[in-house]
């Protein structure tokens, strides 16, 4: 596909990383005339500055012939009026990043008015991703499938499970559960399992499950199970406002701790049933004067990387349950993971993901579709949901008979509202989601599985 991407800072950067890897013809726009040199440069992708409102610098960079615009700029206005001239010169999709929580609250307006194909909003994003975290908060990270039916559930083996040493098949057999382990970490090391793979205390597996079934499986592992009822945050920016919103809705209470006291009253306005404290949250005397040890959870989301990994690793030693650290910086991943820090949410990474979901959806045939897609362990595996269309080739041919790409896992089938493990006789039916888990990168279409 021929796309622009409008804005080149974290998340720009984030999405030309993942697409200029892919089948796509990658051009960027920026003002900032030393970035544009900087990622045309590292990516190998066409570099035009300018602002992306002006219609001669959209046609500098390809416009005429682009099947995609993606405006990620730091100004929602900037996005919406550049998505506009696009929309009506050339008719082409096109995604704006919109993070005010005005325009949020009217994106499916907005995407009707003005002809958008996509609104995202990564602070939004990634409070709903923590909200998934603190419901499941047994998990290091949760991802949904067939509109959140099923979930792929990341969690680290205890020192004192019972399954310690035990091979996969016997341990299925064991739990007698509709679940499956499709990746497995051990230090480094990153495969897709079978059923001789022996688990060990301090493995960490993801498994496709249905989420009515997560809890009874965490107890037969031996991980602890609580349901939370309190939330500690320090940082009163955007996602804390979107996270604070859904904690409320679930019934959960939430205690924000920010030293901006015009923030603090902002926050009081919107949230009179949450508890503001005006105070420097990174102050261990101030957690402890808030009674850190009394919470469920705990999430350091001030604008500081650094900060919030050092506020999780203190908090790790006084929160019951769950803590959850924001990170924006890519390139302190490596340095974040020796940390051992409980969960990572990246709201550049998971806008990327959502996009490059879409992409992939508009790029394919019409015997498959992505639906949903999710990039794990850095970026090494592929999550993604393929809905199985009508006349599908596929369709009715038993996995055993398929002939997969080595490194490639069916790890689940969604079919009338249940999930289904398959095994070798199983086969694909018109309207099915299916689970796939690989090593293989950038797969858009259900035939990608298959070996050529």
């Amino acid at each position: 596909m021929q796309i622009i991407v409008v804005g080149c800072g974290k998340v720009g950067r984030a999405i030309v990383a993942q697409l200029s890897t892919e089948d796509n013809n990658v051009t960027i726009v920026d003002v900032d005339a030393d970035v544009v040199r900087d990622i045309s440069t590292i990516y190998d992708v066409m570099g035009v500055v300018g602002n992306g409102t002006s219609y001669a610098t959209l046609k500098e960079a390809g416009l005429d012939v682009a099947d995609m615009i993606i405006a990620v700029t730091e100004s929602d206005e900037v996005n919406l009026l550049t998505c506009v001239i696009a929309q009506q010169k050339v008719g082409c999709y096109t995604i704006a990043r919109v993070r005010n929580p005005i325009y949020s609250e009217e994106s499916d307006f907005l995407k009707s008015e003005l002809h958008l194909s996509m609104t995202i909003n990564p602070e939004y994003e990634a409070a709903h991703e923590m909200l998934n975290l603190i419901r499941f908060p047994n998990a290091i990270e949760v991802d949904s499938f067939a509109h959140d039916k099923i979930d792929l559930l990341r969690f680290k083996v205890p020192e004192n499970s019972a399954y310690d040493g035990m091979t996969l098949k016997d341990a299925m057999q064991k739990i007698s559960q509709a679940v499956l382990v499709c990746i497995a970490e051990r230090g480094n090391d990153v495969m897709i399992p079978n059923g001789d793979f022996e688990i060990r205390r301090g493995d960490v597996l993801t498994i496709i499950i249905s989420p009515l079934e997560a809890d009874q499986f965490f107890r037969h592992f031996g991980v602890r199970s609580r349901r939370i009822r309190s939330v500690m945050i320090v940082g009163g920016g955007e996602i804390s406002f979107y996270l604070t919103k859904m904690l409320l809705r679930n019934k959960i209470d939430v205690k924000i701790i920010e030293r901006n006291r015009t923030r603090c009253d902002e926050l009081n306005d919107a949230f009179p049933e949450a508890m503001i404290c005006c105070a420097d949250g990174t102050n261990q005397e101030v957690l402890a004067e808030e009674h850190i040890d009394d919470v469920d959870a705990f999430v350091s989301c001030t604008g500081i990387d650094e900060i919030n990994a050092m506020l999780s690793m203190y908090a790790q030693e006084h929160v019951r349950e769950k803590c959850i650290t924001k990170i924006n910086h890519g390139a302190l991943n490596g340095i974040i993971e020796r940390l051992e820090l409980d969960t990572i949410v990246d709201p550049k990474n998971i806008t990327a993901q959502r996009i490059i979901q879409y992409v992939r959806a508009t790029g394919n045939s019409m015997d498959s579709n992505v639906e949903t897609l999710y990039r794990l362990m850095n970026g090494r595996v592929e999550a993604m949901e393929f809905l199985i269309r009508p006349n599908s080739k596929v369709i009715g041919i038993s996995l055993q008979e398929m002939h997969l790409k080595d490194n490639v896992l069916v790890a689940g089938i969604m079919r009338n509202e249940k999930l289904i493990i398959p095994g070798g006789q199983d086969c694909f039916e018109e309207g099915d989601a299916v689970i796939i888990v690989t090593t293989h990168l950038g797969f858009d279409d259900i035939y990608d599985i298959i070996a050529k």
